[in-house]
Parts: structure tokens; C-alpha cells; sequence
């Protein structure tokens, strides 16, 4: 039997895993319990745990290196957060690194074991027996970097469009992802995201050779103390390819000792994910060989830090040697700062002061590169509120050209005003939403967002103006509630809502929790003919195999951790759901066709059951490991919304089975679906041969 549950977010993670886990063992049966288990053991031991720990080769190069370094004589042991903890022998080990080589701490840790804990190292040419020394495994480490083009990343850190749905954007308008936006505040968080390059959907384009970016020994106390204080230092990268610069890729060779060495490079089978750097704030992000990516990289807050990226084109360059050639001597175009300086004179313009910078998560700003999503509800919504009153329906108002923006004043409509009651549309959705915007470009519409940060509030009164709507045409929900959690409510006290916007998938590929609890307080504030948004939603399943969702979720058998018997131990943690995935470039068979799996209906509840069985015909021989899950979200019966379309700013998920089952070309399997409340679980059974 495999199931998985959506689960709500909740605090003292490791305390409510135990009582959870209790309640399961208890009561097997008991879903809330399950439920809020699954997320606790998400929280406390992320997925890639597992992933490390079925990595026999870094188990192997690690284990020979202290081997190696116990034969020659080290004695006394030190762990430093090796974590899940199969590396127990008599010398300094650490693996402390992530992606970024120093977000977890080892230059601090080092630091301090060297000055507290150590013995003194060997120096160079010295003789002895080792463990008269201090000795760290790993010995260094090497950073490499590659600037790329690559469109998943780019739709998730750039807005790729000026205008949504019939909503332009303006140019004072900037966003931004939390990795930029650090970089440019100097705040002590990640400046980097990671991901798996060697699987991140439609691949990624080399535009520059692979380059070094630093050294560093973790057996020179006087190098690690000097790496945090050391200045950013600039590099020139020449470009081989053309292209769109959108991101530095980084990644590392980790020195163990002199023999044994791991790499952590897209190119190597390695449970490391890469380091990505987003390139943003460009005026042109073109490159060409002859042009140089200018970058300077550092070790600031002990994270590895790739900042001030820019491209300096071959034309450019030549103008500024040119210019600077006839004022001052050749010699002094060494400095790079200067060159780079002059670079950025020619390529910016004066900054706007009215210009408002918006900092949305990847996956908001991918919402907004969405653009069959926003398309998609402005062509329901027309539908609904024509069905209404096809009086107040008005064209939609055009983007605004740059004759209307002289003609217009701020705040000026381009349609008339009018004095009867309008439509009320609101958004619930989660995060930044342009929706309410859009509702409002269809007429006689009086559009209510639910977003909270203040930034969020500004950039879309912002985007209103510029669409040239009246001034109190958009409105901020949350101002009129005095309770946030009971942002359901009449637009009025004798108003209804025409048009009702719900968050019903999370962007990990979950349904949302208590949706149909909020679809049940919508349906009551609805007028007569409004529309809950989407109307119902299908899910859809396959079975496939995957031998990395099962390396993912539990730890197998002992041949991967040299003998060690530690599954007993982390899979503890092991929950049957695996999220955030792409299954575009997952590393699968698919074993039969997608199947319709479950319809959640918002507007017309009775329509909903409990349980269902769904036969599954297989299609191809193998094992089936897990059954991944997606939705299409149906704002009514023509407009569909996939959540694994190219587009899509979703992930989806997967049930992984605990026993893969082995099939045959025309075999079935039966999914058992059960539907209680929010929670969707998934049983897997096994069919008789046909």
C-alpha cells in the first residue's frame, strides 16, 4: 500500500515529528497524522540526504582517502558535520560544503578546529609520522565556473515580456529574484540558487570555456583566516558561443588528499546539485565570441559570492581603449576596475527616480513569464461576466502606446465612467498575482488583490496607473479585513462576489491545503451565475520507473554505504511523496499512459467521491518505482491550465512505491484514489495477468 497526503505548514518540527510518528504507528490509518508527518519529515531530513547516501562513489573516495591517512598514522578523530554520519575514523573529516562550497560553514569550522583543536600542520618537505600533525580531509578544493544560456533558468529570474494578458508593464518597474536582490544589498543570505544542470529541463548552452575561480587549502590556517577579508578579485572570461547570458554555473573538485579527489561537475554522476548565479539587470544580454563576461567573485560572509556580472562586447571595448588611448597613456588601461567602469558608462542610462524594484521567488516571476495562464483567465472571466451583464463588458483597454501616454493624465481612464454597480473579482491566490489587474482591463470590474508585502502593493499600483485605470480601481483585500484569515468575506455588506481567484495547486505540485474548505465558503459568496476560479480540477498519473526517486527516498540497503547498516536509522524519515519535480527531465521509463486519476469539483461539490479505482494498462516492461502526478486546472470547460505544461510555473510530484512491483506489456495495475476533505491518497495494487 502507497499513499501520499498533502500536508498544512506548522512549527517545532522535530518535537511534532515524534508525536506524529507515534500517532502513525498507533493508528496506521490515522491521515491528519500521516499528513502532518510527512511535511515534519520533509522539514528535518531534506531528500538529499538519501541521494548522498546512495552515492557509493563518494563513499568510496572518501573511505579510501581515510583509510590512506589512518595507514600513515593519524590517530585522533574529528567529525565536523559530516550529518547523516557513515565517515567515524582517526582524523579531521569534514563535508561541509554545499553547491557553493562554503554555505555550510567549513571555512568557520576549520577556522576554529585549526586554532582549538588541531595539532599544528605539516609544514612543506617536513618528516614524520602523520599523526604527529594536524591533517583535514578534505586537503582543498578547486572552484570552477561557465557562463550559460539556459530558458528554465531565465523565465525564472527575468520577466521575459512588457506586456501580460493586455497589461503592459512599465519600464520603472523592475524585478528581481531573491538571489540578485541579495547580491545588490549585501545580505548574509544564499547569493545562488542550485539545481541538477545535468537534468534541468531543455538543457543549457556553453558560452564561455569552463574557467577557475579560486583555490583554497583547508590546511592553511592563514589562507582560510584571510578568505573572508579578502577583496572581490575581477575576471574577464572570453565568449566561445553566442548566445543569452543567463546564468555563471559553478561547481568544484574537492582535493581529499594527494590520490582521491570528488567532483561535483554536471558532467560527473555526483549527488551534488551545482551552484547557479542568475545574471539579471542588463541592458543587453547578447554575447558573442570576442565579447568577455566581467564578473568579480569573493568569499564575503563566507559564501561564494559572483557579482557584478556584465558582458563587455568586443565594439564597446575597442571604443573605450580608444578613447582612453588618446588621453592618457595604453599602459593604464590594465586596471580592470576602470575598463569596467567605463563599460558600464556607455551601457546604462539614468536610473528612473520613480523606478520601483519588486523582489518576487522564482516561482512567481516564472507565473509571470506564464503567459497561456494569464491568457487563459482573461478569457474565462470575459466569459463569466458577459454571461452576467454584457452591458458592463467593455473591450478590453489596449496597452497603452506612447501617443496615449502624453495625451493621458495619471489615473485617467480610457473608457467612461460609469455610475452602475460593477463586477467584484477577487484574487486569493498566494504570493504576487497580476490577475486582479487584468479582471480589471474588462470593464466594468472593481478588482480586489489579496497580496500582503508592501512592495507587491506599490508595483501593482504602479502597473494600474500605467494601464491609465482610474485610482481606486484596484483594491487591496487585506486593507478592508481586520482578521487575514478571514480574507473570505461580501465585497460588501450587501454586495456579492461576481468572480471568486483560488490558489488551488502549490507551486511543490501538492493541492493546496484546505482548499475545499475555502471552496465551500466561496460558493456562499458568490452571487447568482459568479464562478469560483478554477471551476474543478483534474488529476492525471502514470506509472513509471526511476531509480533516482527511489535513491532519493530512502537509503538502499548497505552495499551503497560500504557495508554500514544505516537505513535502519535516516529511513525512519522516509515518506512516500517526492515533490518539486520536473518530469520533462526526470530520469525515467514510463511504463503506461497517462490516466485520469481524480476530479475535485469546486463549484458543484456532489459531484465529488470519496474513492475510485482506475486500471492502468502497461505499455512496457520493467519495475514500477513510482506514480508520478500532475493537474489541469479547468477554469471552465474550454480553458485549461496543465501543470506540467512547458510553461507551467508548477512542479509535480510523485508517489514512490516502497517495493517496486515488476510488469509485463499487457498487465494491469489498479490505483486506488481516495479523496477525504483536501487529502488525495494513492494505493498501488497489482492485477492479475490478462
Amino acid at each position: 500500500m502507497y499513499s501520499f497526503i498533502s500536508s498544512p505548514r506548522m512549527g517545532f518540527r522535530d518535537e511534532a515529528a515524534g508525536y506524529f510518528h507515534k500517532a502513525v504507528k498507533l493508528n496506521p490509518d490515522f491521515s491528519d497524522a500521516k499528513e502532518n508527518f510527512y511535511r515534519a519529515a520533509n522539514w528535518l531530513v531534506e531528500r538529499w540526504h538519501f541521494l548522498m547516501l546512495n552515492d557509493a562513489k563518494r563513499n568510496r573516495v572518501y573511505n579510501a582517502a581515510i583509510q590512506k591517512a589512518v595507514c600513515l598514522g593519524s590517530k585522533s578523530v574529528l567529525d565536523i558535520g559530516t550529518g547523516t554520519g557513515i565517515l567515524r575514523v582517526s582524523l579531521v573529516v569534514t563535508e561541509t560544503v554545499d553547491a557553493g562550497v562554503f554555505g555550510e560553514g567549513i571555512v568557520e569550522s576549520l577556522i576554529h578546529a585549526w586554532e582549538h583543536l588541531l595539532l599544528q600542520p605539516k609544514t612543506k618537505g617536513e618528516k614524520g609520522n602523520c599523526g604527529q600533525y594536524g591533517k583535514v580531509i578534505p586537503a582543498s578544493a578547486v572552484i570552477f565556473g561557465m557562463a550559460i544560456e539556459c530558458a528554465e533558468i531565465r523565465r525564472h529570474h527575468r520577466v521575459g515580456t512588457k506586456d501580460i494578458a493586455g497589461v503592459h508593464l512599465p519600464a520603472n518597474v523592475k524585478f528581481q529574484s531573491p538571489t540578485y536582490s541579495a547580491v545588490d544589498r549585501g545580505e548574509a543570505v544564499e547569493p545562488y540558487t542550485t539545481e541538477m544542470m545535468s537534468w534541468i529541463p531543455g538543457g543549457y548552452l556553453p558560452l564561455t570555456e569552463c574557467f577557475e575561480i579560486m583555490k583554497v587549502d583547508f590546511n592553511s590556517l592563514q589562507e582560510l583566516r584571510g578568505l573572508a577579508a579578502k577583496e572581490p578579485h575581477p575576471l574577464r572570461i572570453p565568449a566561445v558561443k553566442e548566445g543569452l547570458l543567463d546564468a555563471v554555473m559553478v561547481w568544484f573538485v574537492l582535493q581529499l588528499d594527494d590520490e582521491h579527489s570528488l567532483s561535483t561537475s554536471p558532467a560527473e554522476e555526483t549527488c551534488w546539485e551545482q551552484a547557479v548565479y542568475p545574471v539579471q539587470a542588463l541592458a543587453d544580454y547578447w554575447i558573442k565570441p570576442g565579447d568577455r563576461v566581467t564578473m568579480e567573485a569573493s568569499c564575503q560572509d563566507c559564501y561564494l559570492r559572483i557579482q557584478s556580472i556584465n558582458i563587455l562586447h568586443l565594439e564597446h571595448e575597442m571604443e573605450v581603449i580608444h578613447n582612453c588611448t588618446e588621453s592618457r597613456d595604453p599602459l593604464s588601461l590594465g586596471n580592470e576596475a576602470e575598463l569596467c567602469s567605463a563599460l558600464a558608462n556607455l551601457q546604462t542610462s539614468r536610473a528612473d527616480a520613480l523606478q520601483q524594484t519588486c523582489v518576487l521567488e522564482p516561482t512567481e516571476i516564472a507565473l509571470l513569464n506564464n503567459i497561456p495562464y494569464h491568457e487563459g483567465f482573461k478569457m474565462a472571466m470575459r466569459r463569466v461576466l458577459s454571461s452576467l451583464a454584457p452591458e458592463k463588458l467593455c473591450q478590453p483597454v489596449d496597452p497603452p502606446c506612447q501617443d496615449t501616454e502624453m495625451n493621458s493624465g495619471s489615473g485617467q481612464s480610457a473608457a467612461a465612467p460609469s455610475t452602475s454597480d460593477p463586477f467584484y473579482v477577487l484574487d486569493v491566490s498566494e504570493g504576487f498575482s497580476l490577475l486582479p489587474v487584468i479582471a480589471g482591463t474588462l470593464g466594468e470590474v472593481k478588482p480586489y488583490s489579496s497580496v500582503e508585502k508592501d512592495q507587491h502593493c506599490v508595483t501593482l499600483d504602479l502597473i494600474s496607473e500605467a494601464n491609465h485605470f482610474p485610482k481606486e480601481t484596484l483594491e487591496f483585500w487585506l486593507r478592508h479585513t481586520e482578521d487575514e484569515a478571514a480574507v473570505l468575506q461580501r465585497p460588501k455588506s450587501d454586495k456579492l462576489w461576481s468572480i471568486i481567484i483560488l490558489d488551488v495547486i502549490e507551486p511543490s505540485g501538492l493541492i493546496q491545503q484546505e482548499i475545499m474548505e475555502k471552496a465551500a465558503i466561496s460558493r456562499c459568496l458568490l452571487q447568482s451565475g459568479g464562478k469560483i476560479f478554477p471551476q474543478y480540477v483534474l488529476m492525471f498519473g502514470m506509472l513509471v520507473e526511476s531509480q533516482t526517486l527511489v535513491e532519493e527516498s530512502a537509503v538502499q540497503g548497505t552495499e551503497h554505504t560500504l557495508g554500514l547498516n544505516i537505513a535502519p536509522f535516516i529511513n525512519q524519515f522516509q515518506v512516500p511523496i517526492r515533490v518539486f519535480l520536473d518530469l520533462s527531465s526526470l530520469p525515467c521509463i514510463p511504463l503506461s499512459q497517462p490516466v485520469e486519476l481524480l476530479r475535485l469539483d469546486l463549484m458543484t461539490p456532489y459531484l465529488n467521491t470519496s474513492s475510485r479505482e482506475v486500471k492502468v494498462r502497461i505499455c512496457r516492461s520493467g519495475r514500477v518505482t513510482a506514480v508520478p502526478f500532475w493537474f489541469h486546472l479547468c477554469l471552465d470547460d474550454e480553458v485549461r491550465l496543465d501543470t506540467s505544461g512547458e510553461a507551467s510555473h508548477w512542479k509535480q510530484a510523485a508517489v514512490v512505491l516502497d517495493n517496486p512491483i515488476r510488469v509485463q506489456v499487457g498487465e494491469e495495475l489498479v490505483l486506488s484514489v481516495e479523496h477525504h476533505k483536501s487529502n488525495v491518497s494513492i494505493t498501488v495494487k497489482q492485477w492479475a495477468r490478462l
